[in-house]
């Protein structure tokens, strides 16, 4: 196989650039684990206050 093929089927074809895009999504969900591991390392002792949120908050808690 030669660039020329490679090229023709990453750029030019369905299937290659679904092969891009599969790595794309591959790559970037890597990179966000190993932020997010490196992040919890820095910030274990970190402690929770009233203002600190949550994306899985349930308001429900607040008005007992």
């Amino acid at each position: 196989m030669d660039m020329g093929e490679i090229y023709h089927f990453l750029f030019e074809t369905m299937p290659g650039i679904g092969c891009l895009i599969g790595a794309g999504l591959v790559l970037s969900v890597i990179a966000c684990v190993i932020m997010e591991r490196r992040t919890r390392k820095q910030f274990k002792n970190h402690e929770k206050t009233e203002d600190d949120w949550s994306l899985f908050d349930d308001d429900d808690e607040e008005e007992n």
